[in-house]
């Protein structure tokens, strides 16, 4: 059985004979202290203990057990947020070597177009020179042939002309 306040009767009836032995304690002269006989005390601090119910021991346990599952839980929680903290410090360096690795390749690919358009126009260059060179070798070539057939020509006219000439004269070419 208990009272109002859920403390069991026993408790709340040796509590009451603790605050009487203190009100009837005789005063020391020229004090606030009172004398109390410490056997009686303590006595009745025992029986007080004697009385309390075991679900306060039990309460008293479940209470230190609930605080150190909350340091647990708190030691839990502070190592998760580390490990995502770690993570997300991993994953940022991570898209960071990633962007420097695009910037790179965006480089290296800039590069090679530019290698090739040099290339490209070293190589028209080099063919232009090499065609200017064979047209100034063809166009030589056709002055020779152009010169070479005027002179067969003129050879042609100069023996027409012999021929004619030995018409003229009567010479008989057989």
């Amino acid at each position: 059985m208990s009272d109002s306040h859920g403390v069991p009767l026993d408790v709340e009836a040796k509590l009451h004979q603790l605050e009487r032995l203190v009100a009837e304690a005789k005063a020391v002269p020229l004090s606030a202290s009172i004398m109390l006989n410490r056997a009686e005390v303590d006595g009745l601090v025992a029986d007080v203990r004697d009385a309390l119910p075991d679900e306060l021991t039990q309460a008293r346990w479940v209470v230190k057990e609930r605080d150190e599952i909350l340091e647990r839980a708190q030691a839990d929680a502070d190592r998760i947020l580390d490990d995502a903290r770690d993570e997300a410090a991993r994953l940022v360096s991570q898209q960071e070597v990633v962007r420097s690795a695009d910037r790179e390749a965006d480089r290296i690919v800039e590069d090679a177009r530019e290698q090739a358009r040099q290339m490209r126009l070293e190589a028209e260059d080099y063919v232009d020179a090499k065609l200017a060179n064979f047209e100034v070798v063809l166009q030589k070539t056709l002055t020779a042939v152009e010169k070479g057939r005027q002179k067969l020509r003129g050879r042609l006219d100069t023996d027409q002309l012999a021929e004619e000439d030995l018409d003229d004269f009567g010479v008989d070419r057989a």
